[in-house]
């Protein structure tokens, strides 16, 4: 599963350095979530750190983009190279 950002996003600027993957990047409006970058974390962190720091707490799951963790993981060795 991927994440993403929703409407709610005060623009912080606290989960962008946070992702491991550089999935997150500022949009038209507020930040984004590319959701073939994000792993959630998988293969960094026992959890999204994205979601951790978020004070509005406005980071879901992107209900058009489920993956199991046998993907993400897949998704963090490509990323990766490893």
């Amino acid at each position: 599963m991927a994440l993403r950002i929703t409407e709610e996003c005060i623009n912080c600027d606290v989960c962008e350095p946070q992702c491991p993957n550089d999935a997150i990047y500022m949009g038209e409006e507020i930040y984004e979530i590319n959701p073939g970058a994000c792993t959630e974390c998988v293969g960094h962190h026992d959890e999204p750190q994205c979601k951790v720091v978020c004070p509005v707490e406005c980071i879901e799951i992107h209900p058009q983009w489920r993956e199991g963790q046998d993907a993400l993981m897949a998704k963090y060795r490509r990323l990766t190279g490893t």
